[in-house]
């Protein structure tokens, strides 16, 4: 690799993206960032990047700003369990995946790494841990955001066997850590249960990883992943209820004991999705969400450590250090 190779960029104004951004400059890459005009721009600071302002589903903005680029990224996705309208969401991660693909064969990029995610994946009743042999059919997938990436990744996987896209697939599951500016939905369980308003909970089962070893990944997936291989980049297993607990432990506090039966919870979230539809601020509880609660979101990066050399750090440092950004932020009033 030059040291002025030029990666291609999306989404490096989010969560994970800005991650990618900073990992890929410290690997001596070039990054060329395609970034909306109104995105929030908090996370490039102290970072070297070129801003190309466009947006994914837009064509020439992408080919354009792909021009020269040797690899590309496509972090970008709207991660939302509720918006006001869901096709919004389907509509955006599915077109501009299309778009940004597209544009990686027009421009010859050596190689494109497509970050999807483990809602392409099927679910374990048993309770253990997913992987990579195990992807879910449209028609199960809960949601708009599941089924937009579902359907992305199958584009993708198109693309791949029958025009010879050079991309590999990673399978972020749950990231947590610090710069999660919006914050995402999991982001928001941190900040809600660090402030002492999560005095009850649904058990359910999150894999958490920090976004970090998930940037770090990325790049593995770049240098040695397989083309037309999927690969989860996770962390480590954990109860919602063990995570609480470990929130609690932070904050100094004691951790919640009360354990809800899901079906007491879904007139609040019907509730709280008819307020968002008038306030157009996103609900705390979903009744997506609490469908996908139903089991256990365990899964297993076997795949990326073996064949990627992927390691992740244990979920509490990873909880350690999105409470102490967040602290630090000001989100936790």
């Amino acid at each position: 690799m030059a040291a002025k190779d030029i990666a291609f960029l999306t989404g490096a104004s989010g969560f994970v993206g800005s991650a990618v951004a900073r990992k890929l400059i410290e690997e001596g890459f070039s990054v060329r960032a395609l970034v909306r005009g109104t995105s929030n721009r908090a996370n490039f600071e102290g970072i070297d990047l070129d801003i190309v302002e466009g947006d994914i589903r837009d064509a020439t903005a992408v080919e354009t700003a792909m021009r020269g680029a040797r690899y590309a990224f496509h972090v970008a996705a709207d991660y939302r369990l509720w918006a006001p309208d869901p096709q919004e969401i389907i509509k955006t991660n599915t077109d501009g995946t299309r778009v940004v693909m597209r544009a990686a064969l027009n421009a010859g990029v050596e190689r494109v790494v497509y970050t999807s995610s483990v809602a392409t994946l099927r679910l374990n009743e048993s309770g253990l841990p997913s992987n990579e042999t195990m992807p879910l059919a449209e028609e199960n997938a809960i949601g708009a955001y599941k089924k937009s990436k579902v359907l992305a990744e199958r584009l993708v996987e198109r693309m791949i066997a029958d025009e010879r896209l050079p991309a590999v697939i990673v399978n972020p599951s749950t990231p947590i850590g610090p710069r999660d500016v919006r914050p995402t939905p999991t982001g928001r369980i941190v900040v809600e249960a660090a402030c002492g308003r999560m005095p009850a909970y649904v058990e359910t089962g999150l894999n958490l990883v920090h976004v970090d070893d998930v940037a770090e990944g990325h790049v593995a997936a770049l240098k040695r992943g397989r083309i037309g291989e999927r690969y989860i980049l996770g962390g480590e297993d954990m109860t919602l209820g063990q995570m609480l607990a470990e929130i609690a432990h932070l904050v100094g506090r004691r951790p919640p004991t009360i354990k809800l039966a899901r079906a007491l919870i879904y007139p609040f979230a019907y509730g709280a999705e008819m307020i968002a539809g008038v306030t157009g601020r996103e609900p705390f509880a979903t009744v997506d969400g609490l469908c996908m609660a139903r089991y256990k979101m365990f899964f297993s990066s076997a795949k990326a450590e073996r064949e990627l050399d992927y390691r992740a750090r244990p979920a509490r440092d990873a909880l350690a250090e999105a409470f102490r950004w967040f602290q630090g932020a000001g989100y936790l009033k």
